[in-house]
């Protein structure tokens, strides 16, 4: 025995086994850009940011999302030659609020010196990891693979003396 029955916004349709057997006559309806229920996407038909949108992944809440609904809004709204130019004050801001809480907003490179330290299987290895972070032009060790005339290493002195 099938029926039909309306809870809320939704409608529930019990079916017997005999109703799915045969072909479905189901008219489908247009979707309706008025319905509160229906998913609008990121901006609505009004051109505004829809902040309940599930493709922000939540930034728009939590203890930054005051810094980060300024910064989008003012990227979104932005009329410069160079759109969100005039906002960079407003993402160093939101940049700022996500760096006191990493536990809530991981880096990039947080994510993947974890995924990289994980994968290594001794501990050597992740603090070799963790110690090359730094760019070839910022690091002050001398390379000791091509010596050269002019090195002196402190063997040499302590063999002269």
């Amino acid at each position: 025995m099938s029926y039909c029955r309306q809870e809320g916004k939704d409608r529930i349709i019990f079916v017997t086994k005999e109703d799915h057997e045969a072909p479905s006559n189901a008219e489908l309806i247009a979707d309706d850009p008025n319905d509160p229920y229906e998913e609008q996407g990121l901006i609505l038909p009004s051109g505004d940011i829809n902040w309940n949108c599930p493709c922000l992944g939540g930034m728009a809440s939590g203890p930054c999302g005051s810094q980060f609904k300024e910064a989008f809004s003012c990227f979104h709204y932005s009329t410069e030659e160079v759109k969100g130019s005039e906002c960079i004050d407003n993402f160093r801001n939101m940049q700022e609020c996500m760096q006191r809480y990493p536990e809530l907003y991981p880096q990039e490179e947080d994510k993947e010196s974890s995924t990289q330290a994980e994968s290594d299987t001794g501990p050597a290895s992740a603090a070799q990891t963790e110690g090359s972070s730094l760019s070839p032009e910022t690091d002050a060790t001398p390379s000791t693979s091509d010596p050269s005339a002019d090195s002196v290493s402190p063997t040499d002195i302590q063999t002269a003396s």
